[in-house]
């Protein structure tokens, strides 16, 4: 299962790091996607890493706000949020996938707000 942790109520302008805790799986081995799902929205992609950490980004993603990370030895991924705007608020969510596995937490909201 996955478990993110981490969201929370931030000012404009502030920061977030969000968690993602994984377990009952080979870890180190499933790529990590971070989506958020604004409400009466599609779900976003956000950030991808590759089990060896190599981290992409959407072309629409704003250059330098979002950075994922991973811990494979603890079976974390993270994703570290700069520059908040209240167009950030959103749920956040974890995803883990290989071929033949795919996991999803149940998300973690962020809301950005003065």
């Amino acid at each position: 299962q996955l478990v993110e942790s981490g969201g929370g109520l931030v000012q404009p302008g502030g920061s977030l790091r969000l968690s993602c805790a994984a377990s009952g799986f080979t870890f180190s081995r499933h790529f990590i996607n971070w989506y958020r799902q604004a409400p009466g929205k599609a779900p976003e992609l956000v950030a991808t890493i590759t089990p060896t950490g190599i981290s992409t980004y959407p072309p629409h993603s704003k250059k330098g706000q979002f950075t994922i990370s991973r811990d494979n030895a603890k079976n974390l991924a993270f994703l570290q949020m700069n520059d908040l705007g209240p167009e950030d608020t959103a749920l956040y969510i974890c995803r883990a996938w290989e071929a033949g596995s795919n996991y999803w937490g149940r998300g973690t909201q962020v809301t950005v707000s003065s």
